[in-house]
Order: structure tokens, then sequence, then C-alpha cells
């Protein structure tokens, strides 16, 4: 997916500028786009209602990690649509100021997600203290204004270009197939003729084999749950909907029937988008100073 250079779209994404939400942007729009740094999610998801953005772009599970459990309830309560999906790979490096080594860091900061997927390095290091952050590239900036040889960060490549840190070792995330999918959100659904993925909210009555009934008609229809979770519905304790990602195309006769179906058997089912579904990205993209 490409945008010209005259109608290039402004995508927000959560962090400052060489986080790897703004890889992910590069990779799925291209290098001409305009990117719109937010400093929170709850910004991020605001940021296209108060015209900050024409879209924006949320991490929404990790291959390691797991769910993004935040994008899951801002994206609910925000009415925007999924339009597009990005997979991204996650490679950490260690980047300290210009000066640092290996030998004389002590700490270590990153957002905690970055951290977490970075056991075995910590485990070999047992000296190193972590140090939890916001964001992996505001980590970064930090690392570098300091000047501490002792304090360094985890990110990716493209923070440490940016803000000119020291690259001290890279690759430390515990596997290499890491793996972040992105949802590109829009204020309104766009049709496109190769959609080939269906995201809803589903909402269940509260009776015996609820769960089933509900799945019961997609299975039945030959239709493939990529993936379910279950959130709580804030304000109503012990109250959750479920999220389904299923491999269907939204005018195919059966996925329409099968909604209809569903909307049957459940108390309320909120279409969240119909998109192309992803493959990995296969390199970082470069980096721009716009």
């Amino acid at each position: 997916m490409s945008v010209a250079a005259n109608n290039s779209p402004r995508v927000a994404f959560q962090g400052e500028r060489g986080a790897f939400s703004e890889e992910a942007a590069v990779a799925l729009l291209g290098e001409r786009v305009r990117l719109v740094p937010r400093p929170t999610f709850e910004s991020l998801f605001a940021s296209v209602g108060d015209g900050a953005a024409d879209l924006a772009l949320a991490p929404v599970e990790n291959s390691l990690a797991g769910t993004v459990h935040q994008t899951y309830d801002l994206l609910v309560a925000s009415r925007l649509a999924i339009t597009a999906e990005v997979i991204h790979p996650i490679s950490h490096h260690l980047v300290g100021c210009p000066g640092a080594t290996l030998e004389s860091i002590r700490e270590v900061e990153s957002h905690p997600v970055a951290l977490a997927q970075c056991e075995r390095f910590f485990a070999a290091n047992p000296h190193l203290r972590r140090v939890a952050s916001d964001d992996t590239a505001a980590s970064v900036r930090r690392v570098v204004e300091r000047g501490d040889p002792t304090r360094a960060a985890i990110a990716g490549a493209r923070a440490a270009r940016l803000y000119g840190g020291t690259t001290l070792r890279e690759r430390l995330e515990d596997h290499r197939e890491n793996y972040t999918r992105f949802l590109l959100l829009a204020p309104t659904p766009q049709k496109n003729l190769r959609a080939d993925k269906l995201s809803l909210v589903v909402r269940l009555r509260h009776k015996p084999g609820a769960l089933y009934a509900a799945l019961e008609p997609l299975a039945r229809r030959g239709l493939d749950l990529l993936k379910i979770e279950s959130r709580p519905v804030r304000g109503e304790p012990w109250q959750y909907r479920f999220y389904l990602d299923l491999r269907a195309a939204p005018d195919e006769t059966r996925v329409v029937a099968a909604l209809a179906e569903l909307r049957r058997q459940t108390e309320e089912v909120r279409v969240l988008g119909c998109y192309p579904s992803a493959r990995a990205t296969a390199a970082e993209p470069e980096l721009t100073r716009d």
C-alpha cells in the first residue's frame, strides 16, 4: 500500500520519532507518509477526531509478548475502523551514548514490553538493572542527551541512527521470529476489493453454551477463526466482550449469512473492519527526517 507524494496522509503513531510504530507506518504506507508522533495511546486514538492526523497506526499484538490490551479497549471506544494491517519485524539493539561500551553499562532503559522480549540477554548479564520507560525511541533520546556511559537503551536501529546513539549490541530479542502486528485505523470503513480478513467484537448472552452458539455458525460455514480475545467491559464487572479475527471476505454469501446468524445468537455484534491480511515486512525502512 503506497500513496502519492501530493496525497500523503498524516499518520499518527504512539511514541517518539524512531519508534517501531514509525517503522511500521513507513513499511505500510511508504517513505513519503507524513508522520505524527503521539505521546500516549489515548492521544493516538484521539488524534483523528482531533484533526491532528488522518489515520492512526496502533500495535495490537506481538508474537512473543502477546496482545496489546489497551489497543482493543480504545478501539471499541473510539469508533475508528480497521482498514489495513502490517506485520513488522522487531529487532532490539542495545544503544548507548557516544563513548559508551558494553562493559561500562550498568542500567538499561526501555519500554516494559521490549525489556520482556530480551530475557536471555538480562539473564546473561545479571549486573544490569532494568529501567522501565514509556517508549523505546524516547529511551534512546534520553540516553544520548544525558551522555552517561553507564546507561543504555533497548530500541530499534532507526532510533539509534536518528538520535546519534552508539549500537553496542544487536539482536537482543529472545527469538528472531519476533513480530508486531499493527492496525491502520480510519474514521470510516473503507471498501477494499482485496479484503480477506474480518475483525469483529461480540457481546454474548449470559446462558450456557453462549460462546459455542456464537462460534458454531462460523465453523459450520467453514470460516477460519484466526484469533479470539476476551476483554472486560468497563463499568460492568464480570461482563466481557469477545474480539474475533476471521479469514473471510465480507461480501461472500456464507460470510453474510454467518454474521446474520451470529447477530441472532448474541447481544451485540460490531464489525471493526474488513481489510487485506498482511505478511511480515521483509526489511527495515530507511530513515527519514521529515
